[in-house]
């Protein structure tokens, strides 16, 4: 599996389990991981939002066509996986779950998570937004 995180600077620990999930599972070919340009922080919250792009290993199969009136097969080349079985494969794993919204081209999680650093009273809201695209073939 290729993973590419050379347009993401790491921020997101719900990104990078989500990624180090995505390398454990079958039939995805490779993954990058990119940094939204959404993402912005201020004072007493920080938004964070990553895109991930995954690339499903192709499997051949077999495809029933008529010419001429002629049933006739040939092999196609077919995507093992589909965004669909790729969320329903990320809602059986502890930690990730099931997407917050899911369509025919995506799969969105949303995080939110408070941090109290020692010694202060107020804390650090983080929102993490993770979206999930089918990358395409090339």
């Amino acid at each position: 599996m290729i993973v590419d995180t050379a347009q993401w600077t790491g921020e997101g620990s719900f990104t990078a389990s989500l990624v180090d999930t995505l390398k454990d599972l079958a039939g995805i070919g490779a993954v990058r991981v990119e940094d939204a340009p959404s993402s912005r922080t201020e004072p007493g919250y920080a938004f964070i939002s990553n895109e991930v792009y995954v690339a499903f290993e192709p499997e051949p199969r077999v495809q029933i066509t008529r010419r001429f009136g002629v049933p006739w097969r040939r092999t196609v080349q077919a995507d093992r996986l589909t965004l669909e079985q790729l969320g329903e494969a990320l809602g059986a794993v502890e930690g990730i779950g099931a997407p917050d919204y899911a369509d025919e081209g995506m799969l969105q999680y949303l995080r939110t998570e408070r941090i109290i650093p020692p010694y202060q009273t107020k804390g650090t809201k983080v929102i993490e937004m993770v979206r999930i695209y089918r990358a395409a073939r090339a």
